[in-house]
């Protein structure tokens, strides 16, 4: 299986062909690699299943799309064609959403998350900040539907989701105008002339999701300008973003009249994130 996938240039061959015998075998990762060491054996079943699979990610279809399942920090997501699939990189994003929230001195602090996919952010949120309360907003009618799906099962009535366009953000958080801790969002940042080389995000994640005009800013624009209705004096905002656009994003936001932007990395060293103060 490894070595299929190694041979079609799949990222991480090893860990994938790892995760989808876990899957056809409803296991964890652990659990089969505690086989391999014991030499278990596999029914025929589930080696003809684990195949298929192997190669229709040998297509490089995104292994999220395979299983239906997308770890992001401490939940699991139901994803497939129409969202954006949750990256590792984001997880830093929501966790200076989470910082600032959880440092909060409101009793029941208010973050909202644009453009929110799967509600991956929104849901991270909701899990690890119990007290705060999350409204979340997607425009795609496909990426709404997996988001709707993951907030009923993830929720806990602690996250309310909206279909929108950013634009009418503010119109549609009419009820929390002024009143918002923190904004964050995952927007799409991608150039339009720059198109993503590896095929899961290309042939695989939804445009709309990707591409945010000629310098992948336009979306972040009209973002931090609802942040200045929606966000409380002293609160955040917080962008994922390109490592190339953090000079870009900190001049945006300082320019509309944010205070004390800064551009911070990930684990692999790029700069992800840009947060400013209200």
């Amino acid at each position: 299986m490894a070595a299929q996938l190694r041979a079609a240039d799949v990222p991480g061959p090893e860990v994938d062909a790892e995760l989808i015998l876990a899957h056809v075998l409803g296991e964890s990762r652990g659990r089969v690699q505690s086989l391999a060491v014991l030499r278990g054996r596999v029914s025929a079943s589930a080696a003809d299943a684990a195949r298929s699979l192997t190669g229709e990610r040998a297509q490089r279809i995104p292994l999220q799309h395979l299983t239906g399942r997308a770890p992001f920090r401490t939940i699991e997501l139901a994803v497939g064609p129409g969202v954006f699939t949750p990256r590792p990189e984001t997880e830093t994003v929501a966790q200076f959403a989470i910082d600032a929230l959880q440092q909060s001195e409101s009793e029941t602090p208010v973050a909202v998350d644009l453009c929110t996919g799967s509600g991956a952010i929104a849901l991270a949120i909701a899990a690890e900040v119990p007290r705060a309360r999350v409204w979340a907003i997607e425009k795609s009618r496909e990426a709404h539907a997996w988001a709707e799906r993951n907030v009923e099962a993830l929720g806990g009535n602690r996250v309310t989701l909206l279909q929108g366009d950013v634009a009418d953000a503010v119109a549609l958080l009419d009820p929390i105008v002024g009143a918002v801790d923190v904004l964050v969002s995952n927007p799409p940042y991608v150039p339009a002339d720059m198109v993503p080389r590896d095929p899961e995000v290309r042939d695989h994640d939804p445009a709309l999701a990707l591409y945010g005009g000629a310098d992948g800013l336009d979306v972040v624009r009209v973002i931090a300008r609802a942040g200045l209705a929606l966000v409380k004096p002293g609160g955040r905002i917080v962008l994922e973003h390109a490592e190339e656009q953090g000079e870009a994003i900190q001049a945006v936001l300082g320019a509309l009249g944010w205070s004390d932007p800064v551009t911070h990395r990930d684990l692999t060293e790029r700069d992800r994130t840009t947060t400013a103060v209200r």
